[in-house]
């Protein structure tokens, strides 16, 4: 139990929740402060923090540039004869392999899960599910933990057996977004209908939305419901990890959820952490690339030498709000930007300082223009220059970028994803190319494009790779394309890179159970399902691979089974 008046502190409106390193230095300095709480210690070096929002300026000191980008990161979902195509029911027939995901378990983060659902129930009328973590409840938060509710395996089956489960456990999935995930990576037959792994058993974490302050700061629509901290998602895959560890089978964790709002390069706090996890045996991550590829939120250009300058023209339509442009460049390079309106008016020049923030009221316009600078930022060791408009007057907005000291001359701006941002707003010299979302450029995770198993053309909002460190992604791309599953209403179709993700994830329950619970790899963890997952694609001969689009090819389980005969 924990006291009234901690719980009060940490669900306090005025109070943010914050991600961090914990270092020596941070940890002394939090004993000597009691505007900042930290309540646990993650897998790793990590912890979850809370603090009062008149203390952000210190943590950004004490924590440096990346805090910015890292904790206050908000993700949201990536919804847009599958299985089949993905090589997956075949291994289900396969006689010798017999692999449905026995004994495993598949973690999501994500909107919640219908409980009520035949689609997770077993024949006898209990529940596959084996834990639902709802954050977004009160009530005495799972052990260890400190906020949200937890609901059992037990206590689900007894809610099944009532009139009324719904009144037992008042969980909903509002959106439909992880039911619909849940059911088409581990959904139980259902008249012509399966999962990709229907034996396995689900884990759901309900993310809880995001604090107004880091909507704010972010430039995310107050409207836009579906829109959750870094810090909730990594709570909620800690979560998972330790259930999986008490109930001691393998887990695939499912992460359908993406931004803008970082790096691209594996270097953010949450990339980092997924990093780590994905080396743990008996734990695969798989996370969707994206739907940005059309949303025209990228663009890049290069400064040849010092003193060089290009201009970035963002078009923006009307009742566009506010916006936040995020605009990345290299270690060796320091760049400074002015902003120029539609009606002409300019904000000049203004010089690039490491946590100078310059705040401009627009004469003519209705606007306002807010530059800070960051660098440099842990990890790559880059810039990171923030620009806010509020209430963007509609019409060409230009930002000059120019090279104070350039020797790589590269740059990288981006607008929030879709739903994150006005549909009416794009950069006019947008590109394809590294609109893979965060967290999904981590390294050393699964990462999963779409595709149309039907036309075996690619989903055309799949986001296209590399990353902005260089590394090639997706690693390849499955069945995301009026994909067949279970919303809380009944059948329906999806369409996106985190139904992609839903199946891989499915596929890599499959391999798990294969490895650990069959004992033919007992190392097994995602770096090794990752490289036979690639090594199984099916490849145009058309294509050269790997490439930015389609990453290795596509996916197929039982190619994969074949293969691996001749290790």
């Amino acid at each position: 139990m924990y006291s009234q008046e901690i719980m009060d502190f940490i669900r306090s409106p005025d109070t943010i929740d914050f991600i961090a390193r914990g270092t020596d230095a941070f940890f002394d300095h939090v004993q000597t402060n009691t505007g900042i709480l930290v309540t646990q210690v993650l897998f790793g070096r990590y912890v979850l923090g809370y603090a009062k929002k008149e203390n952000y300026r210190e943590l950004v000191e004490l924590l440096g540039p990346s805090f910015v980008y890292s904790s206050s990161m908000i993700l949201g979902p990536l919804d847009r004869p599958s299985l089949e195509a993905a090589g997956i029911i075949q291994v289900h027939n396969q006689p010798y392999l017999d692999l449905r995901g026995r004994n495993v378990l598949i973690g999501f983060v994500d909107t919640g899960i219908d409980f009520t659902n035949e689609v997770f129930r077993y024949e006898d009328n209990t529940s596959k599910i084996q834990f639902i973590y709802d954050q977004t409840a009160d009530g005495q938060p799972p052990e260890g933990f400190f906020f949200g509710r937890e609901y059992t395996n037990a206590e689900i089956n007894a809610a099944l057996q009532s009139e009324n489960p719904l009144s037992q456990i008042p969980h909903r999935d509002e959106n439909g977004h992880g039911t619909f995930l849940a059911s088409i990576a581990a959904g139980r037959e259902v008249g012509d209908f399966v999962g990709a792994a229907p034996d396995a058993e689900i884990i759901m974490v309900k993310l809880k939305p995001a604090k107004s302050f880091y909507r704010q700061r972010q430039c995310v629509p107050e409207t836009q419901k579906e829109a959750f901290s870094a810090s909730a998602v990594v709570v909620g895959i800690e979560y998972i990890l330790r259930k999986a560890r008490a109930l001691n089978r393998p887990v695939a964790i499912c992460i359908g959820l993406g931004t803008n709002f970082g790096s691209h390069d594996g270097f953010s706090l949450l990339e980092e952490y997924l990093s780590q996890v994905s080396n743990l045996r008996g734990t695969c991550v798989c996370v969707a690339a994206g739907n940005e590829n059309q949303e025209r939120h990228h663009t890049d250009g290069i400064l040849s030498a010092q003193g060089e300058s290009e201009n970035i023209d963002l078009r923006v339509g009307e009742r566009a709000g506010n916006i936040c442009i995020s605009l990345w460049n290299t270690v060796s390079d320091r760049m400074s930007v002015s902003i120029r309106s539609p009606s002409g008016e300019l904000v000049g020049r203004i010089p690039p300082k490491n946590g100078r923030s310059v705040t401009n009221k627009l004469i003519l316009e209705d606007a306002e223009v807010e530059v800070t600078y960051y660098f440099p930022v842990e990890g790559s060791g880059g810039q990171l220059t923030v620009i806010r408009i509020g209430n963007a007057t509609p019409g060409i907005w230009t930002i000059t970028v120019y090279g104070d000291i350039v020797l790589d001359g590269s740059y990288h701006a981006f607008l929030p994803m879709r739903g994150f941002v006005a549909e009416d707003v794009e950069f006019l010299s947008a590109t394809p190319y590294y609109t893979t979302t965060i967290p999904s450029t981590a390294v050393g995770i699964i990462c999963c494009g779409a595709y149309d198993s039907v036309t075996q053309s690619l989903y055309i909002p799949s986001s296209w790779g590399p990353s902005r460190s260089g590394r090639i992604l997706p690693d390849f791309v499955a069945p995301g394309d009026r994909v067949g599953g279970f919303f809380p209403l009944g059948l329906g179709t999806m369409s996106g890179t985190s139904v992609a993700c839903a199946i891989t994830a499915g596929a890599c329950a499959l391999l798990l159970q294969w490895g650990l619970i069959e004992k033919n790899d007992l190392t097994l963890s995602t770096y090794q399902i990752r490289a036979y997952l690639i090594r199984g694609c099916q490849r145009n001969a058309a294509l050269a691979y790997p490439n930015e689009q389609w990453g290795y090819g596509t996916l197929d389980l039982l190619q994969t089974f074949y293969l691996m005969r001749e290790l």
